[in-house]
């Protein structure tokens, strides 16, 4: 999860020639000892990336019957609410109570009501308003993305018999667990989201959100306005309410008239049934001159299924038209140009968007850097308001880069480039048995655990095939894998911003290359607006050679991972699920929606 290196020379055929280039030898180096006497190679034992999880959802546990404590002073039988139903009175018929929670939900019910003595949700012998409301909001929580099933509660009848109090103090007693549990369930869902981010694979990184349970439940028994304190636990950034606002409008929507499969890739030569579909859009979104020139084509080709030379101009400059590389490949980027994405499809996205946010604070901050990897840009913001974005290069499938938050601290200026150990171990240690002294010429530094320098060509590497236990780094150059800055936020994931030299991947469509890192198609720009400075600033410090520079402020940023996103007009955008992770997140929703249904 790293950064691919940079070029070295122009001739170069592989991503070794790439990344450590021969012949480089500095001026006034000193020659090294000759290499050493080969001992027999252990196996190399490759250092894995991060996996993914099948995911597991906590079992509901029984909710407890609440051991009602009296106040100080007070006989037992005065423990009434503000209704004609004794709470206290009540707490024998739920003997036989079966509702089951999250643990959390169910500790905080018995809490609660171990120490308030009045109900929640009832007012004499029925519903009062703030139970109203709060059913009224758990209806509606398809509208935030949420399932309402997962928190539908049965309401007493509004007719009852007054023969038969005992009855009717059963149905209220037990109504009231339920409706906290499940409020509170809404709580926590719409605070943290339905699942557990960390759970999903080692690529997602998100610390815990403290929520009481006790406590908001204290809060809901207090306030007079259930719905607007429901409301109040979603999110409340612009990005939040703009996709929320799109899931409305989509569910308002007929579906597409004609749907391509998003996942296509079809080359020259090729054949495929979806292949019609998409030169009937070229047709139906073609401009007038378009059209003309390619009318006998477009005609002849109608319900052709095979992808043969005669169209290969006319998908290029379709591609062309509309804002694509015209390569002539029908991948998921140009159907989704072209053809867009079915209306199940971007609700599918939508829904996962809005869950994710939950991951992250309410507020996303006035000022602040915001990566969405599916996009392949990166964004920053002054005052709420874009003022940058940019390309950038993620990692590659193998090696895809992480989904978390942290806080920009420093940019390095001619930075060196410290070689991560699953680069080490996995690209050049098989390499070095064979070349000890590669990194020698290379330009790249290797030292032992005290600091030391070692001549590479001094290491007998065959003895070693897993950890390596020497540091190799990059020293600043044209040629180093960073370019010329980078900007770090220290996490365990060793991710940072940079510079690259590899300039040309900045105009492909498509931009996982890296080990992981992210790559700056304008570096001294992101530089220059974290640090309040001009241009002219940054390119004086990189004139005096290595150095750092802290950045004032806490500026976070948002590694994220979102198929649909909001542009700085409010229009929701979508992009290809690149490491296939909304299909991970959906999966883990259906499990929890399977175990919640079977507690009900």
């Amino acid at each position: 999860m790293f950064v691919a290196a940079g070029v070295q020379p122009t001739q170069a055929q592989n991503f070794f020639d790439l990344l450590f280039g021969g012949g480089i030898k500095r001026q006034g180096q000193r020659e090294f000892p000759p290499e050493p006497e080969k001992r027999p190679a252990k196996p190399v034992a490759k250092i894995s990336a991060p996996s993914y999880y099948t995911y597991k959802v906590d079992a509901l546990v029984k909710v407890k019957v609440p051991q009602v404590v009296a106040p100080a002073g007070l006989p037992d039988l005065t423990l009434a609410g503000a209704s004609g139903v004794r709470f206290a009175e009540a707490m024998p018929f739920l003997s036989d109570l079966d509702l089951a929670a999250e643990k959390d939900v169910a500790d905080a019910i018995a809490a609660h009501y171990a120490t308030h003595q009045d109900f929640i949700w009832i007012s004499g012998y029925g519903l009062n308003s703030r139970a109203q409301q709060a059913l009224r909001a758990l209806a509606e929580a398809g509208s935030h993305g949420l399932d309402p099933a997962e928190y539908s509660v049965d309401v007493p009848q509004t007719s009852f018999s007054m023969d038969d109090m005992v009855s009717r103090q059963r149905e209220l007693a037990r109504f009231e667990l339920a409706l906290s549990a499940k409020v509170l369930r809404y709580v926590r869902d719409s605070v943290r989201g339905r699942i557990d981010p960390n759970r999903l694979s080692g690529y997602h990184d998100f610390a815990a959100k403290q929520l009481d349970l006790a406590k908001e439940l204290e809060k809901l028994s207090r306030t007079f306005d259930t719905a607007v304190l429901l409301e109040s636990y979603h999110p409340q950034s612009d990005e939040y309410l703009r996709l929320r606002a799109e899931l409305e409008q989509l569910s308002a929507q007929a579906e597409n008239d004609i749907v391509v499969d998003p996942k296509l890739l079809l080359k020259p030569g090729g054949k495929s049934a979806e292949l019609p579909k998409l030169i009937a859009l070229i047709e139906r979104k073609a401009s007038p001159e378009f059209a003309t020139k390619y009318a006998v084509l477009l005609a002849l080709s109608r319900g052709k299924e095979e992808y043969t030379p005669d169209l290969v101009p006319l998908i290029k400059e379709a591609q062309e038209a509309h804002g694509l590389k015209g390569d002539g490949v029908v991948g998921p980027r140009t159907v989704q140009t072209l053809a867009g994405v079915s209306k199940a499809d971007r609700i599918g996205k939508v829904k996962v968007a809005l869950e994710q946010l939950r991951w992250l604070p309410s507020d996303l901050g006035a000022r602040r850097v915001f990566v969405n990897q599916p996009a392949f840009t990166a964004t920053y913001f002054e005052n709420g308001t874009e003022r940058l974005s940019m390309r950038v290069v993620v990692g590659q499938v193998s090696n895809q880069t992480s989904f978390f938050q942290d806080v920009i601290e420093q940019i390095d200026y001619n930075p060196y480039w410290g070689v991560p150990q699953s680069i080490i171990v996995n690209e050049m240690l098989p390499r070095l048995r064979n070349d000890p002294g590669y990194l020698d010429r290379a330009g790249y530094e290797v030292t032992d655990a005290r600091g030391q320098r070692i001549p590479s060509s001094a290491i007998d590497w065959g003895q070693f095939g897993g950890k390596v236990p020497f540091n190799v780094r990059q020293s600043p150059s044209e040629a180093n894998a960073l370019g010329e800055l980078k900007i770090l936020f220290p996490n365990k994931h060793a991710i940072y911003m940079h510079d690259t030299p590899q300039k040309a991947l900045f105009q492909r469509e498509t931009r996982a290359f890296s080990h992981g890192c992210i790559r700056l198609n304008q570096p001294r720009e992101m530089a220059a607006a974290l640090l309040g400075k001009d241009l002219d600033y940054i390119k004086s410090k990189l004139a005096q050679g290595h150095s750092s520079e802290k950045i004032p402020g806490n500026i976070p940023v948002y590694v994220a991972y979102f198929t649909a996103w909001p542009n700085k007009d409010g229009a929701v955008e979508y992009f290809p699920d690149v490491y296939g992770r909304d299909d991970k997140v959906m999966t883990a929703i259906e499990k929890t929606a399977a175990v919640r249904a079977s507690g009900s």
